[in-house]
């Protein structure tokens, strides 16, 4: 029986799991969203807001926790520094997941599982914020683009001359 067990094994060892975690966390973190399948992005979520939470309290002991999970240097600044500050008055919930489409060689759900308020990226090396480009509108009908002409094709008797 199942009783009081948390969590979901995904088919992987508990080592394989854990190294999982870190590294989806550690993309979350660094890029904004990540796209991965429904189950392991309900898997990761209150990994990553648990981690979040943390940085939120920005003391020593919080920083060796953080770091203990997430090895590296500049992702754990941009957490502490930037990502933190931004759900300083949110109590919790600084992910969300989105579901997107199933994928084509195993019908697996997938989804995205991205930052609350990643409408502003980071990039990690430079730190600056910049808004992502906006979605370029479809071109009216009468703005369509002309197909290109087809080349013209032999009358079928000169093909059967030939034969």
């Amino acid at each position: 029986m199942r009783h009081r067990k948390s969590g979901k094994k995904l088919s992987r060892t508990r080592e394989h799991r854990k190294a999982m975690f870190r590294n989806m966390v550690t993309s979350l973190l660094e890029r904004g969203r990540i796209e991965t399948t429904l189950a392991k992005a309900k898997a990761v979520r209150p990994v990553a807001e648990k981690i979040i939470t943390l940085a939120k309290r920005n003391t020593l002991h919080s920083k060796k926790m953080v770091f203990s999970f997430i090895t590296k240097e500049f992702i754990v600044r941009k957490l502490f520094d930037k990502i933190a500050p931004e759900f300083k008055d949110r109590p919790g919930g600084y992910t969300r997941i989105i579901r997107t489409h199933t994928r084509r060689g195993d019908a697996a759900q997938m989804a995205l599982l991205e930052l609350v308020g990643s409408e502003i990226a980071v990039s990690p090396e430079t730190g600056e914020k910049s808004e992502k480009p906006a979605k370029s509108e479809k071109p009216a009908k009468s703005e369509k683009k002309e197909k290109a002409p087809k080349s013209p094709k032999k009358p079928k008797a000169a093909k059967a001359e030939k034969k």
